[in-house]
């Protein structure tokens, strides 16, 4: 159901006759538009349902925007694809005034140069920066309406931050500005419901805090995505996340977000779903916010699950090469044993480590394997460790250590932990390039084997570490200046490209902001991408909400590299 009030505008926009004419406009022409594809495209049947299914999605998808808006010509942005159109510089000055008018105070709207800086740039990745026109800090759902409601009026990209730790750019500012939306004052756990295994929270909290909360209340539950530290709610449900739990857990994608309270464009205000373990009722409009970058809306209220804490321990052990160390991992996964994470370090890591001198051992620098054991005894646990054992023996593992206690187990996972810093130790004065690809399991020892065997010729210092047992690794490829730096992005693109040629992706868990989105239609082919664009212009007709981001452009046919 729309909302009553998209009804009550659309009626006091415009009478009912001309609503009405217009309405039988417009399928008409969706429906054309749709038979002269149709016509084109080969059809398996003698009888092709697909105008009469694109007709009708179109004739939806324009009334939803004429009750939303309530303004014709959004129609025809639709129907026309037209550009974005936005506000002048001195709109944008307007509407700052009218922001602190609205809040009151300099501490909830900014425009020191400093605060824009932080927010346009980010140490963490190399993608061209661009600072917003003011930053805006919402302690309420009902604060962010208000700065969605003045961005429309105003035609102000809005641009949500969270906690800052994305890697492909996803909340640099539009080259013409905008407002960011900065979620960090939203940081409130709402609601904790122990006996359903949920929580419900503002988006500004971080995952780490709310395990440490859980931990202190003496709540035997956790929330298993783990990304990295700093990394909050909102910003992992918008870049579809995950991190070295998701070879027992998932990722953002699967069922750990049950719905979300979220700000349109049109400043209407839903609630995806009740808070239910499990629906059929319509589609699941949860998942269209996930990895949706904000570009859809903007995340207020979420409902996370939870997971039961279970023992753990950590193992590692060394092998002669990567291809042997996945392929271990790979029988390992097959055998259905407990395992919470499983990662993968190359030899160029394990040096790393010993050189950072933050360990409290000395490794092999070998290729090396760290798993992470899970299960409800200690019987359970050492069944495992023995099984998994055997198996990397059987592909050549050597040197197997398990944790003796739970401080040494710490120890391990910590030196796994720290594989960025790390990894930087190796080349004196250089700064690192982190990116990375997933691929289904059974081609990761060819695509780990190959990319190493790109990055040696391209002679490019670098680590890997991968969160293998789902397929998915990481590089860390070192540079000192510019020249380096092309060589860098260079790289990139090749593994990018081996990752989508082996029928995997161009970012496992890192989103795809504005450093991976020239790979979307080679990866998802131009269909997929044109109904993610559909979407968007569907529920965002104006274009405000993070330009720029996620949706390739229509002239990349290529990648730039």
């Amino acid at each position: 159901m729309f909302p009553i009030s998209c009804f009550q505008r659309l009626r006091s926009s415009i009478g009912l006759g001309t609503n009405v004419a217009r309405s039988r406009f417009l399928k008409q022409h969706a429906l054309t538009f749709a038979r002269q594809q149709s016509s084109n495209a080969p059809s398996k049947s003698p009888r092709s349902w697909s105008p009469i299914i694109i007709g009708s999605i179109a004739s939806g998808l324009i009334g939803y925007s004429l009750s939303a808006f309530g303004k014709p010509s959004l129609t025809s942005q639709v129907l026309e694809e037209a550009e974005p159109k936005y506000g002048t510089p001195k709109d944008f000055e307007q509407a700052i005034k009218e922001l602190r008018a609205l809040f009151g105070s300099d501490d909830v709207v900014s425009t020191h140069p400093e605060d824009l800086r932080i927010h346009g740039f980010s140490e963490n990745d190399y993608h061209p920066s661009a600072p917003h026109t003011v930053i805006v800090y919402p302690k309420s759902t009902e604060d962010v309406v208000k700065i969605v409601k003045t961005a429309v009026k105003y035609r102000m990209p809005v641009t949500p931050f969270s906690g800052g730790t994305c890697l492909e750019g996803s909340f640099r500012g539009s080259p013409i500005g905008g407002i960011c939306v900065d979620m960090s004052g939203m940081n409130k756990i709402i609601e904790i419901h122990e006996a359903d295994s949920d929580l419900v929270c503002q988006p500004g909290v971080g995952w780490m805090e709310i395990n440490e909360m859980l931990q202190q209340k003496g709540i035997p539950l956790f929330f298993p995505l783990d990304p990295g530290p700093g990394a909050t709610i909102g910003g992992m449900m918008s870049t579809g996340c995950s991190g070295t739990n998701a070879v027992r857990y998932g990722t953002a994608k699967g069922e750990w977000f049950l719905n979300a309270t979220v700000v349109l464009p049109s400043g209407e205000v839903i609630k995806t779903r009740q808070r239910a373990r499990k629906s059929s009722a319509g589609f699941d409009t949860t998942k269209l916010f996930i990895g949706a970058e904000g570009t859809l809306g903007i995340i207020t209220e979420v409902t996370i699950r939870l997971a039961p804490v279970l023992p753990t321990t950590v193992a590692v052990v060394n092998f002669p090469d990567v291809k042997r160390a996945t392929e271990a991992v790979i029988d390992v996964i097959n055998r259905g044993v407990g395992i919470q994470c499983v990662e993968l370090c190359d030899s160029e890591l394990m040096r790393s480590i010993n050189l950072y001198g933050a360990s409290q051992r000395k490794y092999p620098e070998q290729d090396s394997l760290f798993f992470k054991f899970q299960g409800p005894t200690p019987a359970s646990i050492a069944e495992t460790a023995k099984i998994v054992k055997e198996i990397v023996q059987k592909h050549g593992g050597t040197g197997f250590e398990l944790a003796r206690s739970e401080k040494e187990a710490r120890d391990l996972w910590a030196d796994r932990k720290n594989a960025l810093f790390s990894s930087l130790a190796l080349l004196e004065g250089s700064r690192g390039w982190s990116t990375d690809v997933c691929v289904p399991i059974s081609k990761l020892p060819q695509l780990v084997l190959e990319t190493k065997k790109d990055l040696e010729r391209l002679g490019l210092v670098s680590t890997l570490v991968g969160h293998v047992g789902d397929g998915n690794f990481h590089t860390c490829l070192l540079f000192r200046n510019d020249k380096e730096l092309e060589i860098v992005r260079e790289a990139v693109h090749i593994m990018v490209e081996r990752a989508i040629k082996l029928e995997g992706t161009c970012t496992g868990e890192h989103g795809v902001g504005i450093g991976k989105r020239e790979y979307l239609c080679e990866e998802l082919g131009e269909g997929t991408v044109e109904l993610m664009r559909s979407v968007k212009r569907t529920i965002d007709p104006l274009g405000l909400f993070n330009p720029g981001k996620l949706y390739p452009d229509k002239i990349d046919k290529k990648s730039k590299h």
